[in-house]
Parts: C-alpha cells; structure tokens; sequence
C-alpha cells in the first residue's frame, strides 16, 4: 500500500495519512488470590487469569479513534479476598477484558473472577471463565481447577490455566506471541496458583508472557505479573500461623498499532496518553502503555 497518490494535474501529492492499520490490543492481568488469617488459613489462593488478547491486521480507521491501557488488577488483602479484576483496554471500537482475579484462599465462599482469560480456583473449586464476553477468535483462556488446599492457575492468552495438585499450586496458562512492534513478545500469560501451607516451595509457574509466581509455603506473598504485558499476579501460599499473605497485582496491559512508514504520522495523541514510535520492517510503530485518551489521524 502507498502513501503517494496523483493529482488531476497529473503530478503527485505528499503522503497520506493512514486509513487501516494493524492492532494489538492487551487488557490488565487480573491479581492473584490472598489467604489472610481464617479458619481456612492453609490454603493457597488462585493465580490471577491474563488480560484478553485480541489482535487483527487492515482495521479501518476513521478520522479519530480512542485508546485506553488497563491496569492490572489490584490486591485485595481483607479476610483472604479474591483478585482484583484487570480493567480493559480499548481501541477504537475493539475492547479486550480484563483477566479475572484468583480465588481466595483462606475463608469461605470461595470467589474466582472471569474475564480476558479466568483465574485460578481453590479448594478443589473451579477456575473462572476465559472469553468472557466472547469474541471470535478467543480472547483468552479458562483457569485451572484448585487443589484442596492449593491454587490453580490463571488462564493465558494461549492456553488454559492448569489444574493442581493437593498442596502444589498449578502453573498459569502460557501466553501468546506477537510481532508487531518488530520483535516477538509473548504476552498475556497466566498467574500461578499458591501453594498450601502443608508444603515448601510449591507455589505454581507464571505463565510464559508476564504471569506471576504463586506463593511458596508458608506465609509467602504471590509474585506480580509483568507490567504492559497483561500477565496475571500470583496467588498467595497458605499460611501456617494464620499470619496471613498476599496475592499479587497483574500486569497492566497495552496497545500497540501499525502501518506502512509511506503514510503520514499520527497528527496529535491525547496528553493523557503515554506512548512510544518507533519503525521497524517499513512500518511506522505506535505503543501505548498507559493512560487513555484520543488521537487524531
């Protein structure tokens, strides 16, 4: 496709701007499962579940599109609480969700979210929904299945959150790669589920796209998931003295567009907005990592 087109005096024009361009659009991991002091105490919360991935390439642009970037999700630390959910990332008309937040690990009911991709269960419960709401192809992945006294873990982009052992927390479902900014980057991988108290350095894998580590035993906090890469936090281990430990957040997400370096440059991006352009292969890169705002073609 070229940015140069001819005039009616046969001569030709500058370059014009953009009319499609191609899209990565990552939303916020959501955070890992806590277990703070409750009759429940041993078990480890579940692995926060990725946020959505969904990427195209010839979108149609009109004049003026919006861009936001999702945080990860937050950590909810009072009477063991599930995850925080990730928040959306949007794109002109394209929204990714936000990953679900890994069940609670320490007090009853026991609470996983859904989202861009599901977290973690726990106490042998299942994890939550991926592709929720649903797009075609999926955004996302369900998580895993706790064990009964360990977290499963977190849905990724590219695969399901796996299931977990009795006192081992399960690994978090692996990511998806892209190489739209030029480079391959994997993203949107799943939290790892918590391990339980009744066993050492059993916390479950991130996984591979930005997850967290789940909480090794006892008493060990999840670890969080990447920032700008969608991952889902960790959940916590249980805790032997009732001391209580954390999930973690997940990573926030991003936005990243692309076309051919013939065509013009954006004209303005809303201050709102923090971003990077770069080129790469022909194409002029724009990445957004956090904020949201409007841009003008």
């Amino acid at each position: 496709m070229s940015g140069i087109m001819l005039n009616f005096a046969g001569g030709t024009s500058g370059p014009l701007p953009p009319t499609t361009v191609d899209y990565l659009v990552i939303a916020g991991g959501g955070g890992g499962g806590s277990c703070t002091a409750g009759p429940f105490y041993f078990d480890g919360g579940g692995g926060g579940g990725a946020g959505g991935y969904r990427t195209d390439t010839s979108f149609a642009i009109g004049a003026s599109f919006t861009v936001t970037v999702g945080g990860g999700g937050t950590v909810n630390q009072t009477g063991g609480s599930f995850g925080g959910q990730g928040s959306n990332s949007v794109f002109s008309s394209i929204t990714s969700a936000g990953g679900g937040g890994g069940s609670n690990g320490a007090t009853q009911p026991y609470t996983v979210g859904s989202g861009g991709s599901g977290g973690g269960g726990t106490n042998s419960g299942g994890g939550g929904s991926g592709n929720s709401p649903s797009t075609s192809p999926s955004q996302g992945n369900n998580g895993g299945t706790g064990g009964s006294q360990s977290g499963g873990g977190g849905g990724g982009a590219g695969a399901v959150g796996s299931n977990s052992s009795t006192a081992v927390g399960a690994a978090g479902g692996t990511g998806t790669a892209s190489s739209i900014t030029g480079t391959s980057v994997t993203y949107g991988g799943g939290g790892g589920g918590g391990g339980s108290s009744a066993a050492v350095n059993a916390g479950g894998a991130g996984g591979t796209g930005g997850g967290g580590t789940g909480g090794t035993s006892p008493d060990s906090n999840g670890t969080a998931g990447t920032v700008n890469r969608g991952g889902g936090g960790g959940g916590a281990s249980g805790t032997s003295a009732q001391t209580g430990s954390n999930g973690s957040a997940g990573g926030s997400g991003i936005v990243v567009i692309s076309y051919p370096s013939s065509f013009l440059d954006l004209t303005s991006i809303g201050g709102g907005l923090t971003y990077t352009k770069t080129t790469s292969g022909g194409n002029t890169i724009y990445t957004f990592t956090a904020g949201t705002g409007t841009v003008t073609v």
